[in-house]
């Protein structure tokens, strides 16, 4: 009898982008720019880093394990009750619970195919079956999705906008899918990129769909540049909230985590120069990859994936940035070998990026 699973055997352990200190070990360059895993360049929110250094002599206390300051908190910013909201390490953590919570030993999964790969290893460990459904443009096709829904099926899981592809779906495709989805299935609604997204006329934010079946997944991660400490959130109907609550890890987030989110939320000003300086960058990269003749897909995120004639290429040109310095991301792992995620760094980092692209193509 086998101890593991055949599920967990076949998994390939997820890699990150590359670090920082693993690119200075491997090739003896020090000064490196990481544009590779959506991270804020601006670095953590000053407030949030200011309430983890507070927090700091409290470590030997555990964390309040129902987190009622930044739930209320989060509760009062978007109008809802402290029963609708849970928190966890990332959204990745709450998706882990989602799934421990609500799957049944019949139940099925829907997503995706290359979309976000957090997702894709918790489903498949899961060892339910995942219909995996190609994407169309590199956008999710909401119609093909719908046409796989069958008894069995328990979640539905939505990145919008995606990762690795910053694209997002509209809110009349939303609006048409949700017709066909029964109120037993659970609609997972990830928005990690929602505040560079949110302003989009067209943009579904979820918050205005108070279905009784939609889970909303945010993070700190990216826009309050908080992706090392692991504090994400989650809003649903109570009563998912609640059997939610039963399973997730009691102590989740962090003591630190949880001061650092209560505090970032109040760093508006933070918040505002992060977008201004995502939109710049953006824009400028926009620019300059149309100059070059490279082929993106549009982004709603903090990042723009282009793409290249094969994987050779993208392989090559990966490996001929980093030896200048610049850490990108081909998205291999995702499936999508022929294609290099580039996130939008400090102006000079953008710049830097692009000098390289210049000098290698």
């Amino acid at each position: 009898m086998a101890l593991v699973p055949s599920y967990i055997q076949q998994l390939a352990n997820y890699k990150p982008g590359k670090p920082i200190a693993e690119a200075q070990r491997e090739l003896g360059i020090t000064d490196f720019i990481k544009l590779a895993s959506n991270e804020n360049p601006l670095g953590p929110s000053p407030k949030g880093l200011a309430a983890i250094q507070e927090s700091l002599k409290n470590l030997h206390r555990y964390p309040d394990a129902t987190g009622y300051e930044l739930r209320t908190k989060l509760a009062n910013r978007f109008n809802i009750k402290m029963e609708n909201v849970v928190l966890g390490a990332g959204s990745e953590g709450i998706m882990s619970t989602i799934i421990r919570t609500f799957l049944l030993s019949d139940d099925e999964l829907i997503s995706a195919a290359n979309s976000f790969i957090g997702f894709r290893v918790l489903a498949n460990a899961s060892g339910r079956r995942v219909h995996w459904v190609p994407m169309k443009n590199y956008r999710y096709d909401l119609e093909a999705m719908a046409n796989k829904i069958t008894d069995y099926t328990k979640i539905i899981y939505i990145a919008n906008p995606d990762n690795p592809m910053g694209t997002t779906i509209t809110r009349q495709e939303f609006d048409e899918f949700y017709k066909h989805v029964p109120e037993r299935v659970l609609i997972i609604l990830d928005e990690a990129y929602y505040e560079f997204a949110q302003n989009s006329p067209d943009y579904p934010d979820s918050m205005t769909y108070r279905y009784d079946n939609v889970i909303t997944l945010r993070t700190f991660s990216k826009a309050y540049g908080l992706a090392g400490i692991r504090v994400g959130y989650g809003f649903a109907h109570e009563s998912l909230i609640g059997n939610l609550l039963k399973v997730k890890v009691p102590f989740e987030p962090s003591l630190s985590a949880q001061a650092a989110g209560m505090a970032a939320l109040d760093d508006v000003e933070f918040l505002a120069n992060t977008l201004k300086i995502n939109q710049e960058g953006m824009t400028f990269l926009k620019q300059e990859f149309d100059a070059l003749g490279i082929e993106q897909v549009p982004s709603a995120a903090n990042f723009i994936t282009t793409v290249w004639d094969s994987e050779k290429t993208a392989s090559k040109l990966t490996q001929d940035l980093l030896e200048k310095g610049v850490i990108v991301r081909q998205l291999t792992g995702f499936g999508w070998p022929n294609c290099i995620r580039i996130s939008v760094g400090l102006e000079s980092e953008n710049q830097k990026c692009i000098a390289s692209l210049k000098e290698i193509l």
